[in-house]
């Protein structure tokens, strides 16, 4: 990994931050690219020697600029993502756009947009962080479980495209893990159903057999193995603690 270019999408919090710190201890060099400028530029203050780019990864035009500004990728994770919970009758035509927009479309965007100059120099790692997800159904999330499971059938198609030329495409798929997303659904669910935010974070971590929230280090380092397993081609690598066994 030394010296080679890495861009997390969504690196300003939460498993990107932590992949992007996995990585830059490697010697990897790190860009963090996402929306929130104040976010990433927190996250460089904290990780010290990395770059930052702003870029809504839903937005063709945008990606193609970051990129093209950002210089030769070799190792991109693809990490940006969003969720939002609706029973599929109130799930608007908006919400579900908007969902496959961030999760899948951002995905394929920022896969195309490093995959020339991968192929190029025949080397190159994407790896994208799904979620279980995208290995099973979740009631109330149906526009992010099929944005997911898009991600996987992407993940693995492109896989096979690049197989023979020194390029490998991987997800990760994670459990309920300790980050922003899971504190706003922690917090859905006291909201809607009046448990105390310690019985809404006992419920999550109940989905895991092992009782437990996963922690972002510990998809990090599923990461960057993938980063480096050269033989391991359009896998989904499930960190849940045996959830989706």
């Amino acid at each position: 990994m030394k010296h080679r270019h890495a861009v997390v999408t969504g690196g300003g919090s939460g498993i990107g931050a932590a992949v992007a710190a996995r990585l830059l201890a490697q010697g990897a060099r790190v860009t963090l690219m996402g929306r929130s400028e104040p976010r990433l530029r927190a996250q460089q203050a904290a990780l010290g020697d990395v770059a930052v780019q702003v870029c809504d990864v839903a937005d063709e035009a945008g990606v193609m600029a970051a990129f093209a500004a950002v210089g030769d990728v070799d190792i991109l994770v693809n990490n940006a993502g969003q969720v939002e919970t609706a029973p599929l009758g109130r799930t608007s035509l908006e919400l579900w756009q908007r969902l496959l927009n961030v999760n899948l479309t951002g995905t394929f965007l920022c896969s195309r947009a490093v995959l020339p100059g991968m192929l190029a120099r025949r080397q190159g790692r994407i790896v994208n962080v799904a979620s279980t997800a995208a290995l099973k159904g979740y009631a109330y999330v149906a526009a992010y479980c099929a944005a997911k499971h898009g991600v996987l059938g992407l993940t693995r198609a492109l896989a096979l495209e690049v197989a023979a030329r020194g390029v490998t495409v991987n997800a990760v798929c994670p459990g309920y893990t300790e980050t922003d997303i899971v504190a706003g659904a922690i917090d859905n669910i006291v909201a809607k159903t009046g448990r105390t935010a310690e019985q809404a974070r006992a419920e999550l971590a109940g989905v895991n057999p092992q009782g437990r929230l996963i922690q972002p280090d510990e998809v990090a380092a599923t990461v960057a193995w993938l980063v480096g397993a050269a033989g391991v081609n359009g896998q989904a690598i499930a960190v849940d603690g045996g959830e989706t066994m």
